[in-house]
């Protein structure tokens, strides 16, 4: 965690140039400097990249303490160069859990900074958003085994703590009784059983109605009777739920202004006698009939009882899905950029506002008739499955849930993880991804 200095002598000194001069590693009397150079008009992710390079070498040359100088990013960005210059540098010094017998001690240098006057109130905020992600990166990377759907209800109701969030957990009994058809669908397929996690942070005003996020929480995906030919990484299948769940706790303990609830819906997708199977039709809590074509396109099921949960129930005015939903999002997008849908361009545009204040990308799905007739089915309302334009219909296919509400899908399953382009302030694993934009994106609601 970054420290405000307090004098002390460190061994590093990182000074972020902004002279158009090229940066250089000096050996010589303590404290060493690095320097790096930003050009004369930087952008913030130019900032977020450079201090997790700055940070990654200092800890390579086997550096115990770096004092960064945030007075030029400052002058020049304001505090929104202050909370890159933190968050980069942070971000870049995650390390995953292990289960090893043998822990080795890595050297994880302390960051030191300084020129932060008159930004105490943007610094305390970073830090703490940059805690909850790499919450939401521990929740993605830990194993299936470790991370059961009443094992991620129990890690996000102990995460919350003192912070001023209401948690409730609703068991098998609880959402059959509520008619949740499409979530047991998949949720009853696993001997480990279902769980809904709801969480309510009201600091907004009394009576406004919530602002809803909901990230599927497949804890792991085999792709049950459709099965996958591989499921190496199915262990992340729940990074929406772990997204949206640590949004929230950082929306609470920063006290924004505003009402949000988080709706998480845990199960495992796995091969049972109970199993759903391919050319079922199955029901749903908003009355909805679903043709089933494929076991794999379970993420969007559960989902679509969640977002219902979240307007009949919870009585959302707004609601944002974020899932590792479609393999087809990546091998379309890679892993730069995550896919949208939105009924509203407003929304949309407020995402857009977040995302470039965070270095997070997303980029906007078309939503033609067209691609709407490949989720039709001659039996049901609607096809869980499509022959083509996958990362598109299984957006439509949430929307259905949505209704007229203000509503917008992020599929994050080439993001969710890093890959070859990922910037150095992702270790390899989960990147936390959404949790920032998510954030920012409901700040914007103060």
């Amino acid at each position: 965690m970054v420290k405000l200095w307090n004098g002390e002598e460190t061994q590093w000194k990182l000074t972020l140039c902004l002279d158009g001069k090229e940066g250089k590693l000096e050996a010589g009397e303590k404290p060493r400097q690095l320097l790096v150079c930003l050009g004369e008009k930087p952008e913030t992710e130019a900032v977020r990249r450079s201090a997790a390079k700055a940070v990654l070498q200092v800890k390579s040359l086997g550096g115990r303490s770096v004092l960064m100088d945030a007075a030029p990013v400052v002058k020049v960005l304001g505090a929104e160069g202050l909370a890159a210059l933190v968050q980069g540098s942070e971000l870049a010094l995650y390390r995953q859990e292990n289960w090893k017998k043998e822990q080795s001690e890595e050297n994880h240098p302390q960051l030191y900074l300084t020129g932060t006057e008159g930004t105490g109130e943007i610094l305390a905020e970073t830090i703490a958003l940059d805690r909850w992600i790499c919450f939401a990166r521990d929740l993605v990377n830990r194993p299936g085994n470790k991370l059961t759907p009443i094992m991620l209800a129990e890690a996000v109701a102990g995460a919350v703590g003192e912070l001023p969030v209401e948690v409730q957990v609703l068991d098998e009994k609880e959402t059959r009784a509520l008619g949740m058809e499409a979530f047991h669908a998949v949720g009853d397929s696993s001997a480990n059983p279902p769980r809904l996690i709801v969480l309510r942070y009201r600091g907004g005003q009394e009576g406004d109605a919530p602002i809803a996020l909901v990230g599927k929480g497949v804890c792991f995906d085999s792709g049950g009777y459709s099965l996958k030919t591989s499921m190496r990484g199915m262990k992340g299948d729940m990074a929406g739920g772990a997204s949206v769940a640590a949004a929230i706790l950082a929306l609470a303990e920063n006290r924004a202004a505003v009402n949000v609830t988080a709706v998480i819906p845990a199960v495992e997708n796995r091969i049972t006698p109970a199993s759903f199977l391919p050319d079922d039709v199955i029901g749903s809590m908003s009355g909805k009939t679903i043709e089933i074509g494929s076991t794999d396109a379970e993420g969007r099921l559960i989902l679509a009882d969640a977002i219902t949960y979240a307007i009949e129930k919870e009585n959302a005015c707004k609601v944002v899905d974020i899932a590792t939903l479609t393999g087809a999002i990546g091998r379309m997008l890679g892993g730069a950029a995550a896919g949208v849908m939105a009924n509203d361009d407003e929304f949309f545009a407020r995402l857009q506002a977040a995302a470039e204040y965070t270095g997070e990308k997303f980029w906007r799905m078309p939503d033609y008739p067209e691609y709407k007739k490949l989720i039709e089915s001659p039996v049901a309302d609607l096809y869980n499955s499509s022959d083509g334009c996958g990362a598109i219909t299984a957006g439509l296919f949430l929307g259905a849930f949505a209704g007229e509400i203000p509503w917008m899908h992020l599929d994050i399953a080439g993001t969710s993880h890093t890959w070859k382009q990922s910037p150095p302030y992702q270790p390899q694993g989960a990147t936390g991804m959404g949790v920032a934009t998510l954030y920012r994106l409901c700040r914007t609601f103060s």
